[in-house]
């Protein structure tokens, strides 16, 4: 008798006592006894037999005696990509990643899952959001929440000084997920930092310059990079009055402002955080400005009380000299001086900035894949601003970043008994790749996204089995490779005409090389456009087979 047999036996056994002892009317803790056995009992035949919940004379029968169907679904919050998606995901990887390595940068990279002791604290009122891990080895982990904390750890562990790297990688956040708008639960960042002691603001003015370079190059629309100081919004708390322990709360609604009108933050400063109402609106009286950097720091420098705090002069002459690196490197079109822009996170010291689309209205690239009906139906239960918003995406922050300069020190300070700190100032950028994704998958057609990279297609053209040519496709192939082509043939021993043809169309692939008995007797190939049907090239382009890579590599400009 098997082990889950046994077991059966064993619960069917003990299903006779307690139903014999509630015949009997038997003492309510001897009853309980008896259940608790038979509980018991069933547990272990439900793990060992895997048949879900068990009853006293068996198995319990799923109704119309089938199981319950297994659910095929990507988990809340993550998303599968297909061929053409990952191609275009690809190309926006490569874009990025050149625009780095422009500028002089390494790469790095970091373990998922970081000791949670690393991440908490330093994400304000996000930390929230940190998925942590179970217990499994003796120490408490949690998923990384971004990759500029692991950064900060890496530099302070490896006792570095000096670096410029970048690192495209995965990390996860506890959110609300919604996929239309690119904020997912498990997302990529796209991270540019520099760490090290420099004169101020030179390597700030770069970072915001690889922000523009990248997304120009990947022809995102028209967007504006905001720009404020975290010296300069903590002088604006400090004479405003809010107290002390408030700062990063307040901080935290104002940082709402891009997407809450004013009247709204000042409720949540108000009656969620205990605000009081006059230093609320002292705080809205700074917040609200925003323009050009000569016109906000005109303004700032104009305000003395703003003025006595040390740390709103220390703010606005970085200001002044950010300004200036940013004319030199062309990118001052760009920039708005934002004093509403607060980055929510702790660990920012100084300049912070935020790449938003000047589009806000973006079509979402996932109600294309809804009928016109549903989503009509869908829209129709709700009220007319509320369907509107439903059919467009409004990403938000497609690229952020700012001035860290304590953050490896809190790390090397953690590292010695004596609490010994060294600061390695550092500032950076991050792109958030699933909103870029969103906008620019949300412009392309299906048709138009060619998946791979095959540049020939190997076409052999016969009537009968003894024509198919198999072998010389296979070395046509072959030698195609070797130049260095990407190159692809049908894997049918007697392909159809046609459906080579088609194989060229639904690939997108622009160049054929056609064989046949006649080619192979006169050691010819037929070079065809597939991409562009030249008329007067209708049949193909014939070539001596020895020509054949050299005149393939000129089409394809690869010379």
């Amino acid at each position: 008798m098997s082990d889950i047999e046994q077991l059966q036996q064993q619960v069917d056994e003990q299903g006779r006592v307690v139903r014999d002892l509630k015949a009997a009317k038997a003492e309510k803790p001897q009853l309980d006894e008896q259940v608790a056995l038979l509980l018991a009992l069933k547990k272990k035949l439900q793990i060992a037999s895997g048949n879900g919940e068990v009853e006293a004379d068996g198995p319990k029968k799923k109704s119309g005696g089938a199981s319950k169907a297994l659910v095929l679904k990507e988990p809340k919050g993550t998303k599968d990509y297909t061929p053409k998606e990952m191609a275009l995901r690809t190309d926006i990887f490569r874009t990025i990643t050149s625009v780095f390595e422009k500028h002089g940068a390494v790469t790095i990279d970091t373990p998922v899952f970081e000791l949670k002791e690393i991440l908490v604290g330093k994400y304000g009122e996000d930390s929230k959001l940190i998925y942590d891990l179970k217990d499994q080895g003796g120490e408490e982990c949690s998923l990384r929440y971004d990759l500029t904390v692991p950064f900060a750890r890496f530099v302070a562990q490896n006792g570095i000084s000096n670096i410029k790297r970048y690192h495209l990688a995965k990390v996860y956040r506890r959110d609300q997920p919604a996929i239309t708008k690119g904020r997912m639960r498990e997302f990529y960042q796209c991270d540019y930092d520099i760490a090290g002691v420099y004169d101020p603001m030179i390597p700030d003015a770069e970072c915001v310059r690889v922000a523009v370079n990248v997304l120009t190059q990947l022809d995102v629309g028209k967007f504006v990079v905001k720009l404020n100081h975290r010296k300069i919004l903590d002088a604006i708390f400090e004479v405003s009055g809010v107290p002390a322990d408030k700062v990063r709360a307040i901080s935290s609604a104002v940082d709402k402002l891009d997407k809450a009108p004013w009247a709204e933050v000042r409720r949540e400063m108000t009656q969620e955080k205990g605000l009081d109402a006059a230093v609320a609106d002292r705080i809205g009286e700074y917040v609200q400005i925003s323009g050009s950097g000569e016109e906000v720091l005109a303004r700032l420098q104009a305000m003395p009380e703003l003025m006595a705090s040390a740390k709103a002069q220390e703010g606005v002459k970085d200001m002044g000299l950010f300004f200036r690196y940013a004319k030199i490197f062309g990118i001052l079109d760009y920039i708005s001086f934002d004093m509403s822009l607060a980055r929510g996170l702790d660990y920012y010291t100084g300049v912070i900035y935020e790449a938003v689309l000047v589009e806000e209205n973006v079509r979402s690239s996932t109600t294309e894949a809804q009928s016109p009906a549903s989503v009509a139906k869908k829209s129709s239960k709700k009220g007319k601003k509320e369907e509107e918003d439903e059919s467009q995406i409004r990403v938000g922050s497609i690229a952020a970043g700012g001035r860290y300069d304590e953050l490896v020190g809190m790390f090397s300070s953690a590292m010695h008994t004596k609490g010994k700190k060294t600061d390695v100032p550092c500032v950076g950028i991050s792109f958030g790749v699933e909103r870029i994704f969103s906008i620019i998958k949300s412009r392309k057609s299906e048709a138009e996204i060619k998946a791979n990279r095959t540049q020939v297609y190997v076409i052999s053209l016969g009537d009968s089995v003894e024509d198919s040519l198999l072998e010389d496709r296979m070395r046509i192939a072959a030698e195609l490779w070797d130049a260095g082509i990407a190159a692809e043939f049908p894997y049918k021993i007697k392909p159809r005409p046609q459906a080579q043809y088609d194989t060229c169309d639904s690939s997108i692939i622009p160049w054929a090389v056609i064989i046949g008995k006649d080619e192979l007797s006169q050691g010819t190939v037929k070079i065809k456009n597939m991409a562009q049907k030249v008329e007067e090239e209708k049949g193909g382009v014939v070539v001596s087979r020895s020509d054949m890579i050299a005149e393939l590599k000129q089409r394809l400009q690869m010379n």
